[in-house]
Parts: structure tokens; sequence; C-alpha cells
């Protein structure tokens, strides 16, 4: 017969508990001053960063849990690489805990992952940004509208110019329901923000279809 053990914290070995205790997300999740344009951090009041000043990015908000540091690379590796898909409820509700990401889903129609391609999809065996979308808006969750319409090799190693150009006519909205998101408010879901360039990319990808307001939500942002 199999008897009930109570679980660790991956973080800190304490038990019982959750996946995640509450000392640990006090401790390693603490809001952080955050550009609206981009998610990198800020030291100053201000509420954009000079790059977002400049160049103002392609979605109104974008927003982020967690540095990408320890321990939430390696939480993150074990989710995204290792077949741990059931990481997705714990990590969204870290995200939900997130300034102002509630409001965001609240008051959005859509939420939607950025898409793999069948590819990568085939290899990993699901998509991460999906499994967290749907966790963070059940109703809203649409994995089937944006589109990923060929492979690219992987970001990870490429500078960021090279990223955006790698990433050019990659998304797309599915042919037959674009009327889907003309005068919607739409927020796009990841895991990590990089460069942006996936985010940005994807963002456009949906401006253009007519989307109204875009805010990106990502678990960990690299600083």
């Amino acid at each position: 017969m199999w008897r009930w053990l109570p679980s660790r914290c991956a973080i800190c070995q304490d038990w019982p508990n959750g996946p995640l205790c509450e000392a640990c997300i006090s401790c390693f999740a603490q809001p952080q001053h955050r550009c609206s344009g981009c998610a990198l951090p800020l030291n100053t009041n201000a509420q954009q960063c000079s790059n977002c000043i400049a160049c103002p990015p392609p979605l109104d908000l974008c927003l982020a849990a967690v540095p990408y540091a320890w321990p939430w690379v390696d939480l993150i590796a074990r989710f995204k690489f290792q077949q741990q898909a059931g990481w997705s409820s714990a990590l969204a509700t870290l995200m939900l805990s997130t300034p102002w990401a509630e409001d965001a889903i609240e008051r959005a129609e859509l939420v939607l992952p950025i898409p793999l391609s069948p590819q990568r999809l085939a290899e990993r065996g699901y998509n991460q940004s999906w499994q967290l979308a749907k966790r963070l808006s059940p109703d809203k969750a649409d994995a089937d509208l944006l589109l990923r319409t060929r492979d690219t090799p992987s970001q990870r190693h490429l500078p960021r110019t090279e990223r955006l150009t790698n990433l050019l006519g990659a998304f797309a909205v599915e042919p037959m329901r674009a009327a889907t998101l003309r005068g919607k408010r739409v927020v796009l879901v990841d895991d990590v923000m990089t460069s942006g360039a996936s985010m940005y990319t994807a963002a456009r990808t949906l401006r253009q279809a007519g989307a109204t307001h875009i805010s990106g939500l990502v678990l960990a942002r690299t600083e």
C-alpha cells in the first residue's frame, strides 16, 4: 500500500512543505522595480529604462516574476528540459504574485504562450510556456492562435542582433482565426526572457493582426 509522504521545498529541502516554501519565496522572489517596457531592473524611480524610452518596445507592459539566477535557473531547467511539467502550477502561482500580473490577466481577453516549432515540441514533449499559460488563466489561454511557422537555431548563444534576425518570419497568426485578435487585449507568456527577441517578434505579429494592448509576462528575466 502506498504511504503518503510530505513533500520537500525544492530549494531548502524543508518538509513537510509544498514544492516551494513561503520562506524561500520571500527570500528569493522579492518584487523588484523593473522597466515597464522590458522588465529589466531599475535603480531609479523611472518607469522605463533609457533604451525603452529611446526605442519603445512593441509591448505595452512587460512583467517578470524573478531574476534568471539561482535557485530559479535550476528549477526552470527541471521544468523545461527534464520532463517535469508538474512544476507549472507552482511556477504559475509565482508569476501571478508579480505586481500587476493578476490585473493584466484579468483585463486581457486572450492569454497566449510563445509557441514552439513542431520539431522542438516533438523533442521536448510539451511547450513549457503553454503549461504556464493554461495555469495562469484556463479560460483565456489559447495554444492555437499564435503559431511558430519555422524552426530556428537555439537563441541561447546568439547576440541580440542575431537573435532578432533569427526570428524574422518565425511567428504567424492562425489565418482562419485572425479576426479573433482585432481590438483585443492580450497577455503573452514565456518562461525566460533574455534579449526579448522572441517576445518582441511575437508581439509585433499580434499587433499587425489587430491586437490593441499586449502585455508580456515571463517567469524569469536575465539581468
